[in-house]
């Protein structure tokens, strides 16, 4: 048994109880604070963006930093919400008056192209589905219920990840009050304990994830707003009405990676279907050939603009972020690889330096 006279004859024995116990307790802690990381890193990233308008808000409060941390929280809440509410609602409306017209429209018989019903898996279903409709009208309805009663556990599913990410926005919301009040005097003390390990390179590092993470933000905006620029376009040319509420519509999907598609694909289906044919496939080709490709292309090099990381890596650094870390990756990729650039460059000045 392991004695106090022992410790203190054997330094090397101490050391290496403390490292096992600090180890144990970041590894408790990290257990703990596992459900939260992820909504604390949203509301750091939305205080970071905004800090500069938080600032000018608390020089109009007075420096009271709880009114204006208050303030604020209240009103990235606002700018979050009121947009996927306004979302959740134009799609719902547009979903019921779709499915109405659609039914109609099967109802009267659909005529499209020879080559759909040779697509392989899709073409036999959908040949067979649209004679039974022609048969039958209510065919469509049985269909769909029975389409949802052998997708309860997917759909039961959706609404519980529906439930888990409103709960993890909330958590988020809140933290978000408690950064911008406190952030500044965490984040010194976080410098403080980093200049101790890293020294004062580690100001290098902070200005480079500084930089990264609000290059991502304006890549995001810049990608969705050249997305729904567009794709609007091309719902006017394919003479969709009421094109620049689609564009609008667009843009906030293109703020969620890989929901744009859902938007154009549907309009590119819904022309088919009504008979246009050439518009609607025009509008399919126009959606791979442009609009897919523009969020690739704008938001890697906006990114590799401000941070001078070569735009490929950044291309790498969004997309295997978003495929490690979910959406948050989309932030996280590109800072690893932007602290990991810094790193590098330091080293390279420093091997060339006694050179």
């Amino acid at each position: 048994m392991t004695t106090m006279d022992d410790l203190e004859s054997a330094p090397w024995l101490r050391r290496l109880l403390v490292a096992a116990l600090l180890a144990g307790l970041v590894v408790l802690a990290f257990e703990v604070l596992k459900p939260f990381i992820v909504p604390v890193i949203w509301a750091v990233i939305l205080a970071h963006v905004t800090w500069p308008l938080y600032r000018r808000l608390l020089a109009l409060c007075k420096r009271r930093h709880a009114v204006a941390s208050l303030a604020m929280t209240v009103g990235v809440t606002l700018a979050i919400v009121l947009p996927a509410i306004w979302l959740v609602a134009l799609i719902r409306t547009e979903i019921v008056a779709a499915y109405g017209t659609f039914a109609a429209q099967l109802a009267r018989g659909v005529e499209l192209p020879r080559f759909v019903f040779e697509l392989p898996w899709i073409g036999p279903w959908l040949e067979e589905l649209l004679a039974r409709i022609a048969r039958d009208p209510g065919a469509l309805n049985a269909e769909l219920r029975e389409w949802i009663q052998r997708s309860v556990g997917e759909i039961g599913g959706v609404v519980g990840g529906v439930g888990r990410n409103i709960a993890k926005l909330c958590i988020a919301m809140l933290s978000l009050f408690f950064v911008y009040r406190d952030g500044q005097a965490f984040a010194s003390q976080v410098v403080r304990v980093l200049e101790r390990s890293l020294g004062a390179r580690v100001h290098g590092y902070m200005q480079a994830i500084s930089q990264t993470v609000r290059a991502v933000v304006y890549g995001l905006l810049a990608a969705a707003i050249a997305q729904g620029t567009i794709a609007g376009l091309g719902y006017w040319v394919a003479g969709i009405q009421a094109p620049v509420a689609l564009g609008a519509l667009t843009m906030l999907a293109a703020l969620i990676p890989f929901m744009t598609p859902v938007v154009w694909v549907g309009a590119s289906v819904w022309l088919v279907i009504s008979g246009h044919t050439v518009a609607g496939t025009g509008l399919f080709l126009w959606g791979v050939l442009a609009i897919s490709w523009i969020d690739n292309i704008v938001r890697p090099l906006v990114i590799s603009n401000a941070t001078r990381i070569p735009f490929l890596l950044v291309m790498f650094g969004v997309l295997g972020g978003v495929a490690a870390f979910g959406l948050v990756g989309l932030f996280v990729g590109p800072v690893i690889l932007a602290v990991a650039m810094a790193v590098w460059r330091e080293w390279l000045a420093e091997r060339s330096g006694p050179a």
